[in-house]
């Protein structure tokens, strides 16, 4: 398929040369159109479709900034070349900003130009077959419902929120069984698979041979979801089984460990989960069996294990040590006090979903809650020391429930106001002196990577901490400050206007006038005449 590709350029000279000496059909392409003015070509862009667009910087009218500027809007995919002289690189970089993938310079060399659009090509070539091989995997997603009901499966564990919109696109590729029928999930474990007394091979081999076995094992058990998580773990989600079909598939248990022990020498550990009815239960059912699973495992391997004999208390204890403090801590170190607050309430619904949630039990898990925050949280003076003494003293005056999940709360937020306090004041000081230097240096010409460097920060980070921070872009700060700056030069008619360019760092006339009225609404002479 030949390409399409526009040429913009006020001097019909350039143009004859572009259309005259490059091989055009040589590289995929179909004869250029040509348009002398940015104007007419953006026209000529929203009318038609192209796949390349060839400007001049420097037009009469609207220039070639502005012309890529709208033409992305208008064809966010067109790749974009630019021509430019030696004494407009600072328009090429704004041209860059907008959107523009390459440039040339003056006097042109068609073999450069060539090279770009052969790039520009392969480029194309990619994005078209990234669309293609997109739409065969949604083709082949949607025939093959096994696959979307694992990837559904994957999701729930993973605890993917699944809104109603999100379940009505599930529903769409498949028929979701109905939920609040009541669901039961059974998790199968290879053991030892990871034993290095097995080679790569046995390995891929015995975790096919696994999920086969069990999908043979469950069939004529339906309606039923399967996911293999990893090579040696597959999960089954059952749905709406009345106390006959239960029994029927916890039957296939023992013939599915048997069938492994026969053909592969392999022992499986079963846990088989309590019933849910919403979606939103998946995750915690299945963190339930693998804590079953786990403990099982330390007295002997291939066990069947329910439900029936989990220690609530002991699973709720685990939780608190390897999942809630961990998530918890980390993200009280971060600052982000609105994931902070939606965790804590998460921690708090588990708590008090207890049956019954006792004082006694709250009580505890609030004192090995406060413990394990006090143990990983560092504070920053002594003062601080002092509030962990106190908050220890409530907890032992707390006289209900209510109290303690009160006194929790506001350890959590004392913490994070003086932490966010503490780290605002430490960014506002750090980029008020980025910026002192930034006024100090607006002759020299260096890089943001330059300026992270040196303040010994990441540059993308930096970008980040000054936007926030000042409103702006570093880039757009510096431009505001050099054209602050040149507004006050200009008021002295001693100092040339080219003099004034130089003294802000700004290289080229052409580009500091650009620049000025971009920012100001009128050139720097017209600037300098009315006052």
């Amino acid at each position: 398929m030949m390409l399409k590709v526009l040429i913009v350029d006020d001097e019909p000279s350039n143009i004859q040369g572009l259309v005259r000496y490059i091989d055009w059909q040589g590289l995929g392409y179909d004869k250029p159109a040509t348009m002398e003015s940015g104007e007419e070509a953006l026209e000529e862009l929203r009318a038609s479709t192209y796949d390349v667009l060839i400007s001049d910087v420097s037009m009469p009218g609207m220039n070639g900034i502005e012309l890529v500027a709208a033409a992305k809007k208008a064809r966010p995919h067109i790749q974009v070349l630019m021509i430019s002289g030696y004494n407009e690189f600072e328009f090429v970089q704004d041209a860059i900003h907008v959107g523009a993938q390459a440039y040339v310079l003056k006097p042109l060399k068609m073999e450069e130009v060539s090279s770009r659009l052969g790039g520009f090509r392969e480029t194309l070539e990619k994005m078209r077959s990234i669309v293609e091989q997109t739409t065969e995997l949604e083709k082949k997603v949607s025939e093959s419902l096994k696959l979307v009901k694992e990837r559904f499966v994957n999701d729930l564990i993973a605890e993917i929120p699944q809104t109603d919109d999100m379940l009505a696109s599930w529903n769409s590729l498949m028929a979701l069984p109905d939920v609040a029928a009541g669901f039961r999930i059974l998790v199968f474990g290879l053991d030892h698979f990871l034993s290095p007394r097995q080679e790569a091979k046995d390995r891929i081999l015995l975790g096919s041979g696994f999920k086969q076995t069990i999908e043979v094992g469950l069939s004529g058990t339906e309606p039923l979801f399967l996911a293999q998580i990893t090579p040696d773990e597959v999960v089954a989600l059952h749905f709406g089984q009345s106390p006959e079909e239960r029994a029927k598939a916890e039957k296939r248990l023992p013939f599915i460990q048997n069938m492994m022990r026969e053909q592969y020498g392999a022992t499986v550990t079963v846990g088989s989960g309590r019933s849910g009815s919403r979606w939103e239960e998946v995750p915690l059912h299945y963190k339930e069996i693998k804590f079953m699973m786990a403990k099982a495992r330390l007295i002997s391997d291939g066990q069947i294990v329910r439900h029936d004999y989990m220690d609530r208390a002991e699973f709720q204890d685990f939780r608190l040590r390897e999942e809630f403090m961990p998530t918890i801590v980390k993200l009280m170190e971060s600052g982000d006090s609105a994931k902070v607050g939606a965790y804590m309430n998460r921690i708090l619904d588990v708590l008090l979903a207890q049956e019954p949630a006792s004082f006694s039990y709250v009580q505890a898990f609030g004192m090995s809650f406060l413990s394990e925050l006090i143990r990983n949280l560092k504070w920053k003076d002594d003062a601080n020391g002092e509030m962990n003494i106190l908050m220890w003293r409530r907890m032992l005056d707390c006289g209900s429930t209510g109290q303690i999940i009160v006194l929790l709360v506001d350890y959590v937020d004392r913490y994070m106001t003086i932490e966010k306090k503490e780290s605002m004041n430490q960014q506002h000081n750090l980029i008020k002196r980025i910026a002192a230097s930034i006024e100090e240096r607006l002759q020299e010409n260096w890089t943001v990577k330059q300026l992270a460097e040196e303040f010994s920060l990441n540059a993308s980070y930096l970008s980040v901490l000054f936007k926030r921070e000042m409103g702006k872009t570093i880039s757009e700060f510096v431009q505001e400050t050099r054209i602050d700056r040149a507004r006050e030069l200009l008021k002295d008619p001693g100092i040339k206007v080219y003099e004034v360019a130089d003294r802000v760092g700004i290289q080229t006339s052409a580009y500091f006038t650009y620049l000025f009225k971009k920012l100001v609404g009128c050139t720097p002479q017209e600037y300098r005449d009315y006052h």
